[in-house]
């Protein structure tokens, strides 16, 4: 009878030690998800006995979850972990990694690889960390007994980038509506801003943010009747000095609260997210979520993600963004429109789906 309480399910718990990321918060709101299907007797997951496992420096951190169970197991933390005492937990059991990486000695597993962007877009990392994910991305890839990632793109991509055969690779969306849970902080948007419209962007040190297309974009505009609010990292090059200094109706806030990015969202005009490559696009959905129109890159994960809720531009076009944003600032009834479309979007990106399908994905090993 004891034997019945076994967990049958275990989840690769590294990333709860770690200062969240996008790829953190599609694990949190994943099992979130999960958890709550469990409080709610779903039928899909009776029978399901689910337990994160993290290092032994976690073992006092309060669970976040009523119905998984937390584990601490074995010492020390990061890549040595994950690679020696994660392998040792699971014990023969189902393992699920939710943040691109997981033991290579083992084999009964399924794994989510967001991107193939390391292959894809190296300048923007180290070269170490570029030279583990090709040996990692492709052995994870042989060893797991299913692969799953956030978009049909990038599917494509890690079937090409790491020799994945595509037929092993499932889908699953990832969704924005944990933003809605966010207590808005209007402390930033009072003090710093005035009372004209203004839109949004993140800036970025990551190159393939491309947060140098947004600067590009206003200089070329002149006589602007909205503000472009920066938050987040920057980099000076971008930013410029003398002639090609921003104009002043930019204006850059440094790194703010989710809860400041939440009034942020629901004020702006519209959020702009210029990236070069992505696995899927959590920021616009995020955006879309809190009811901000948005205009983004012209990339197959992107518009996979957001459909016909968006206006987009050119990564490599400053003129084609300049115009857009003088156009949705200048255009009421544009951004009601994009409001009402984002909405019906944003509708069918839920946690509750992306745990359903994942339950759906990995539920021949966890017989």
């Amino acid at each position: 009878m004891k034997d019945l309480l076994v967990p049958n399910l275990l989840i690769n718990g590294r990333f709860l030690g770690r200062r969240a990321t996008g790829v953190d918060r599609f694990a949190f709101e994943t099992i979130r998800a999960l958890d709550q299907m469990i409080e709610s007797r779903d039928p899909r997951v009776a029978g399901l006995r689910t337990e994160i496992i993290v290092p032994e420096a976690l073992a006092e951190m309060a669970n976040p979850f009523r119905h998984v169970g937390l584990r601490a197991s074995g010492k020390g933390g990061g890549l040595r972990w994950e690679q020696i005492a994660l392998l040792h937990a699971a014990r023969g059991r189902l393992l699920l990694n939710l943040c691109n990486s997981g033991p290579l000695l083992y084999r009964r597993q399924v794994t989510v690889l967001h991107d193939a962007a390391p292959a894809r877009v190296p300048e923007s990392y180290s070269r170490s960390f570029v030279a583990w994910y090709r040996l990692m991305a492709p052995r994870i890839g042989q060893v797991s007994q299913r692969v799953i990632t956030v978009s049909e793109f990038s599917r494509r991509e890690l079937s090409d980038a790491y020799r994945i055969p595509a037929g092993k690779i499932g889908v699953v969306y990832e969704s924005g509506e944990h933003m809605l849970r966010v207590q808005q902080d209007e402390s930033t948007v009072t003090s710093a801003l005035g009372a004209r419209p203004f839109v949004l962007a993140v800036g970025s040190l990551n190159r393939h943010k491309n947060f140098q297309l947004v600067a590009d974009a206003a200089r070329l505009i002149r006589d602007a009747q909205f503000d472009i609010v920066v938050v987040g990292g920057g980099d000076a090059k971008v930013y410029g000095s003398g002639q090609d200094a921003l104009p002043e109706f930019v204006k850059h806030l440094g790194y703010v609260s989710d809860g400041e990015l939440a009034a942020l969202y629901r004020r702006a005009a519209c959020f702009v997210y210029p990236s070069r490559y992505e696995g899927f696009g959590l920021p616009p959905v995020e955006a879309l979520a809190l009811g901000c129109p948005v205009i983004a890159s012209r990339l197959p994960a992107v518009q996979e993600a957001c459909g016909d809720a968006v206006l987009y531009t050119s990564p490599d076009d400053p003129v084609e963004l300049a115009r857009l944003l003088e156009r949705i600032t200048a255009d009421a009834a544009l951004r009601a429109n994009l409001r009402e479309r984002g909405r019906a979007r944003t509708a069918e990106l839920t946690w509750h789906a992306t745990a359903v399908k994942l339950i759906e994905e990995i539920s021949p090993w966890l017989m």
